[in-house]
């Protein structure tokens, strides 16, 4: 098994790359999340972690930028109907945390919007791999709902865990106000690593 291929990257597209170890140059596809965070460094040495699909008519590499996108690879593909190209599919529009917490709250139709995945297999995703999520992601418990639920905005001030978890969220690429939204109702007192996939559930 290739666990990790770690070489010059020699070419970057849309849906895959060539790495250079040792002369041989290696052609992994790869999600679009992937992508953008190695395609400025071509002529540099990268790392990839990977999954070889072994096939009849074939072998396939699939590389990711880390081990967690790699996991959350290898959930997806464990869905029945769900192959690697589904699976890439989806980790092109969702990062490992998003994902989890669109499956966790249930959100089928941000699932179904990955190219070429319908409304059925979202809707299988979530039934099959919520409860494994749940346990393994956020120690049982259900991040909440998607939507926004007509929540009111809060201003948070001072940098406690919801302070932190703003900045985060601001980080990531969202507004204030809609960061402010989402940490609406978070129960203060919870560390920052468990405000943050709260929030992203109602930012899906």
């Amino acid at each position: 098994m290739i666990y990790h291929v770690d070489g010059t990257l020699d070419y970057c597209e849309v849906g895959g790359c060539v790495i250079d170890c040792c002369g041989v140059g290696y052609w992994l596809s790869v999600s679009d999340n992937t992508y953008s965070e190695i395609c400025p460094h071509i002529g540099e040495r990268v790392k990839l972690f990977t999954y070889l699909q072994v096939r009849e008519d074939g072998v396939e590499l699939f590389g990711f930028k880390n081990a967690d996108e790699l996991g959350a690879f290898k959930l997806l593909i464990t869905v029945s109907g769900v192959g690697p190209k589904a699976g890439m599919a989806i980790l092109s529009m969702f990062t490992p945390d998003r994902l989890y917490n669109a499956i966790c709250s249930e959100d089928t139709k941000a699932i179904s919007r990955a190219n070429g995945i319908g409304a059925k297999t979202a809707a299988r995703v979530v039934l099959e791999l919520r409860d494994k999520v749940s346990k393994m992601y956020f120690g049982g418990s259900v991040p909440a709902q998607s939507s926004l639920g007509g929540a009111t905005a809060t201003i948070v001030k001072g940098k406690g865990n919801l302070g932190e978890a703003l900045d985060a969220l601001i980080v990531l690429g969202y507004g204030r106000s809609e960061a402010q939204r989402a940490l609406a109702g978070i129960d203060p007192t919870l560390d920052v690593e468990k405000i943050i996939p709260l929030a992203l559930a109602k930012l899906i």
